[in-house]
């Protein structure tokens, strides 16, 4: 008589299966977001140079901003920057005096460093002409030309600051420069190594140097100016 196959065992076959099934479904899953996880988290160095379309000069320190993660940098003085990134990330680039505009970094990009070089357009503003007066109102600027004095120009106020009473007046309040001051030391040293050993030179017992006053005297030379 042949033998039938209790209930129990069946179940217990099919739990198997089942079990079997959902760890090979649990395991799909798994390794399809890994690949897809490793995929969005690929890291990206980018590196590049900012140059202006116009000139093709390098800009430097310029504003490098993710906007998708929210980080940024700056280029330095020859307009090179390296900043890490991912596939589609957003990069916003500001300078002063150019347009801003922005690069997204392709998926495409299969190593580990790319390399770019980002052109930047100027951005030029004309406004309208504007004429700046220094007379807020034209009854202020007529009360000013008709009080206007057209004999004191800028010449004569110069020729005024730069005459020879002014020039004396402002040497006489400046204090002696380093160069003076050196000068006179050296010849108070000359006069002691000259007159070392001896009495100091006085003009009061010199009868050259009386002769010359006398003779300075006649001629009119100390009278006051």
């Amino acid at each position: 008589m042949p033998l039938k196959q209790s209930k129990h065992s069946v179940s217990l076959y099919q739990m198997n299966h089942f079990y079997t099934y959902c760890l090979c479904l649990i395991f799909g899953l798994s390794a399809f977001k890994s690949n897809a996880q490793s995929d969005d988290e690929r890291l990206v160095q980018l590196s590049g140079i900012v140059v202006s379309s116009d000139s093709l000069e390098p800009m430097p320190f310029c504003s490098i901003f993710n906007k998708t993660t929210n980080r940024g940098t700056v280029g330095d003085y020859y307009g090179y920057f390296s900043i890490v990134t991912r596939p589609k990330d957003t990069l916003i680039f500001n300078y002063i005096g150019f347009k801003t505009n922005a690069y997204i970094v392709p998926d495409s990009v299969s190593t580990f460093g790319h390399a770019l070089i980002h052109l930047m357009d100027p951005d030029t503003i004309m406004g309208k002409v504007v004429n700046v007066y220094p007379w807020p109102t034209k009854e202020d600027f007529a009360r000013a030309f008709i009080t206007m004095d057209p004999y004191e120009d800028d010449i004569r106020r110069a020729q005024r600051q730069l005459s020879g009473t002014n020039l004396a007046i402002i040497a006489s309040k400046l204090p002696t420069d380093a160069s003076l001051t050196y000068s006179w030391q050296q010849q108070q040293n000359q006069n002691m190594l000259y007159t070392r050993g001896m009495r100091p030179i006085s003009n009061l017992l010199n009868p050259i140097a009386w002769a010359q006053f006398i003779k300075a005297w006649k001629n009119g030379k100390l009278k006051r100016q």
